[in-house]
């Protein structure tokens, strides 16, 4: 029973599929020729895909040959390969199309095309060998490379495909007319997104500060890890990111603390008013002199100077030079001289003062009463 449902079924397909060909082309489907000539139109298809394999084999051959093994590894040899591979792929497609009675029209709008978006691809291969020299010579910011080969791209893109569409017989005019109108709507709709694209590209000119610089930008404190057209991403010390709109970058106060290399921390330190400021001078610099992230080079000698008087503490400033280098553990680096200048003065005897108050009561006659035995005691 399975069966004959089953032959019925494949029969009903076959009938339908002949009636809906008959209605398309006004003749009788003829099954037997019909896959005589598609198997023929499949099998002539593989022979001339094998055949540009094969070309495209014999020619890489040849190639790595000529060039040895070593220079194969090269970013010239491997784009070559591409280009190589793409003119096959491009040939077999345009032969193997033409097995199926495409016409001789697009066939050769297609050849154009294909030529047309080979060369697009050479000329920003190389436009982007000559942006990567150029950004080594003159030692510019990897970021502005960035943009100027996104910005390309999106051009060449852009100049392709209205290219490959003018050879398919489409009006160049029209839909470069259609993208303006576009993009003033675009524009309108995404005013937040152009003003940061703004942004991005005048912080990439000026160049406030790099990838791998230490910033404070609206409060938060990082290491600038990315510079986007968009956002600036920075990384905390507690390892999370942070995007900020590059709208808000150019419009804020910048803390740039390795753009002039080495930099200075001041540590405060307070000691007892009956403590010598000379004294504790002589007991911390020491631990300031042998620590070994400390800079003593001219100009960057560690100083211990008294800042001001205060309230309850002679209060001292500790001022050292690190290295770019040690921003990252710029708090270790505090952390650990505060605790080596507070055992070295406990060491010394020399008091580290806690706020207090001293009270005194003149004529306070009410409180007689209260103070009398007291006196009484002491007398």
């Amino acid at each position: 029973m399975m069966e004959s449902f089953g032959a019925d079924l494949i029969e009903q397909l076959r009938r339908n599929l002949g009636d809906a060909f008959q209605a398309v082309s006004g003749e009788n489907l003829d099954w037997g020729a019909l896959l005589v000539q598609v198997l023929g139109q499949l099998l002539v298809s593989v022979i001339y895909l094998g055949v540009f394999l094969g070309v495209y084999l014999i020619l890489i051959a040849a190639i790595r040959l000529g060039l040895g093994e070593r220079r194969t590894k090269t970013p010239l040899y491997i784009q070559m390969r591409s280009g190589l591979r793409y003119l096959a792929g491009l040939g077999a497609l345009i032969v193997i199309l033409a097995q199926f009675g495409v016409s001789p029209e697009v066939l050769k709008a297609m050849a154009r095309a294909g030529f047309m978006v080979l060369g697009f691809y050479v000329v920003w291969v190389v436009f982007r060998r000559l942006i990567k020299e150029g950004t080594s010579r003159y030692r510019m910011d990897p970021s502005i490379r960035q943009l100027v080969e996104n910005l390309f791209a999106v051009i060449a893109a852009t100049l392709a495909v209205v290219t490959v569409l003018a050879q398919f017989g489409f009006d160049v005019v029209s839909i470069i007319a259609g993208l303006g109108i576009v993009g003033i709507a675009v524009g309108f709709a995404a005013q937040s997104t152009l003003s940061n694209f703004i942004a991005g590209i005048t912080l990439l000119i000026e160049r406030p500060f790099r990838i791998g610089d230490w910033v404070t930008i609206n409060g938060q404190e990082g290491k600038v890890v990315k510079i986007a057209l968009r956002t600036t991403w920075l990384r905390t010390r507690d390892n999370i990111f942070t995007m900020i709109p590059n709208d808000s970058v150019a419009s804020t106060d910048i803390i740039n603390y390795s753009a002039e290399g080495v930099t200075r921390l001041n540590i405060p330190v307070g000691i007892a008013y009956k403590e010598s400021a000379k004294a504790a001078r002589e007991v911390l610099m020491p631990v300031l002199l042998a620590h070994p992230e400390v800079l003593q080079g001219a100009g960057m000698e560690p100083r211990v100077l008294l800042k001001s008087l205060g309230d309850s503490s002679v209060n001292l400033e500790v001022k050292v030079w690190i290295t770019p280098d040690n921003l990252d553990v710029r708090p270790r680096i505090m952390a650990d001289i505060l605790e080596q200048m507070k055992e070295a003065l406990d060491a010394a005897g020399i008091e580290i003062p806690f706020p207090h108050l001293q009270l005194f009561i003149d004529d306070a006659k009410g409180l007689k009463p209260v103070l009398e035995p007291f006196y009484r005691l002491r007398g």
